[in-house]
């Protein structure tokens, strides 16, 4: 049973659920304001919602709207974050200022794990998660998502590390922070729009079940620190990385060239890419969502039940 903390409007639907020690799973913002065009962002939203109710959880969609954190919306909601220009980009270091000026803002990976372990939510789904940017040696831009990762107790399922990042640093820094890093069903951790990074997974795990049981042995013993599970995209969606890697840098030096950097850096580059691709980028992202969204449900119905059960 947990009851989400008074700075947040859970929906019924939600907070029913989380009375119940039902299985939630959170799910980011910023993918559908600042992630994907119009209409495709609330059609995605909307289908990923249906996937883990159809799976047997109970989806939470997290924003701040009105200066109100949200956990739950409705589709009124969606359309706005899709489509109103005054919707930010809001990590943890933004929730304050945005909640103070009472403004609209699409919660980050960092910034809506902190508001889902408000809430009580363990379980959050995302497209991919944020990490050690290129050229970080000099720029020393690396994404809050970690930071958050090493501090709140929350399981992320992204497909991997945005493959526009150096993925091979960000997993160093994961392990500098105590993050434990699981790779679903193989040993390679995946690059987001690729199964193949050609970096190893740090540590495998083969089902939900096993992805739950070592959620709560992590948090049983002490360690406040979330969990990354990357879970690769489907292999008839993915984009091979040696075909990526060209595009991507073709979009860096654009970003560069142009002097775009910042939180404005990641929507500028998976825009980009979309249109270099000529929108495949775009059906590959929505496709590892959904992916994620199916097993997120399942992660979460499995740590549920060994809640109520007590092991």
């Amino acid at each position: 049973m947990t009851t989400p903390h008074p700075r947040l409007t859970v929906t019924e639907e939600v907070a029913e659920a989380l009375l119940d020690g039902r299985p939630v799973v959170a799910l980011e913002s910023t993918i559908i304001s600042h992630g994907m065009p119009y209409p495709q962002n609330v059609e995605m939203a909307t289908e990923v919602e249906e996937i883990i109710r159809a799976e047997g959880a109970v989806p939470a969609t997290i924003a701040v709207l009105h200066g109100r954190p949200r956990v739950g919306l409705e589709r009124a909601d969606l359309e706005l974050l899709a489509t109103s220009p005054e919707v930010g980009k809001v990590s943890v270091r933004d929730l304050a200022h945005v909640i103070a000026r009472g403004g609209h803002g699409a919660t980050t990976v960092a910034s809506t794990m902190r508001l889902a372990a408000l809430a009580g939510i363990r379980v959050f789904v995302t497209g991919g998660i944020g990490g050690v940017h290129r050229g970080a040696e000099r720029s020393f831009d690396i994404s809050a998502d970690l930071a958050e990762l090493a501090t709140t107790p929350v399981a992320v399922i992204s497909a991997g590390v945005k493959s526009i990042l150096d993925i091979g640093l960000t997993l160093e820094k994961l392990e500098t922070l105590g993050v434990p890093v699981l790779t679903y069903g193989t040993d390679d951790f995946p690059a987001f729009y690729s199964r193949v990074s050609g970096f190893r997974s740090p540590l495998r795990v083969d089902s939900p079940e096993e992805i739950a049981a070592t959620m709560r042995a992590q948090w049983e013993l002490g360690m406040t620190a979330g969990l990354s599970i990357a879970n690769p995209v489907p292999e008839a969606e993915e984009i091979p990385a040696g075909r990526m890697d060209g595009i991507i840098e073709r979009a860096l030096a654009e970003m560069a060239e142009a002097g775009i950097g910042g939180k404005d850096a990641t929507p500028y580059l998976l825009g980009r890419i979309v249109e270099l691709t000529q929108g495949e980028s775009l059906r590959t992202n929505i496709a590892l969502v959904k992916n994620n969204a199916r097993l997120g449900a399942r992660i979460a119905i499995d740590y549920a039940a060994g809640a109520k059960s007590g092991s």
